[in-house]
């Protein structure tokens, strides 16, 4: 393997399968800045029906033996029942929720709706002066659409960062 291939850096959707329980995900995140390691995006919530287990999926990049790292790591945190980077274990879907506040009066607020019909986003709260927009999508469609609504007015973003599932019948079970 050549000097480039080796320093090449990659985007992982790494999911890690966790207890709920006090203080995991602060380890998670110790791990990560202990290392120096940067968090791209970081989503957790319970996922089953009595609240025992809880997903986390962290975006983050680095060569692949840093990725790898990492995933060792995780997997040797106690209470982790699973990791999988989602990039690597086949299709996958990502998606991020977006709250866009847009301010402003006038032609700009026709262009603002005309743009959010287009994107898909749904207004979830309207003044006089102001709208603020639902989305879901990827993080690029993201991105594009509150680059189109800086000039508009933009006034505040507010994201999840991303979740993700693997496609098809693979699932992250303990």
């Amino acid at each position: 393997m050549s000097d480039m291939t080796d320093n090449a850096q990659r985007a992982a959707t790494i999911a890690v399968l966790v207890e709920n329980e006090a203080g995991v995900l602060a380890r998670v995140i110790g791990l990560f800045s202990g290392r120096g390691y940067n968090i791209d995006s970081l989503t957790v919530a319970p996922v089953d029906e009595a609240g025992r287990l809880s997903r986390i999926t962290v975006v983050t990049t680095g060569t692949e033996m840093v990725i790898e790292q990492i995933k060792a790591q995780l997997d040797r945190l106690v209470p982790v029942h699973k990791v999988a980077d989602l990039t690597l274990e086949g299709p996958h879907l990502t998606r991020e929720l977006a709250l866009i506040k847009v301010v402003g009066t006038g032609m700009g607020r026709q262009e603002a709706l005309r743009l959010a019909d287009a994107f898909r986003a749904r207004v979830v709260d309207a003044t006089t002066e102001s709208f603020v927009f639902e989305m879901t999508g990827s993080g690029e469609k993201l991105d594009a659409f509150i680059n189109l609504m800086r000039p508009i007015g933009l006034a505040e973003v507010s994201r999840t960062g991303a979740v993700a599932i693997a496609r098809g019948t693979a699932a992250l079970q303990p």
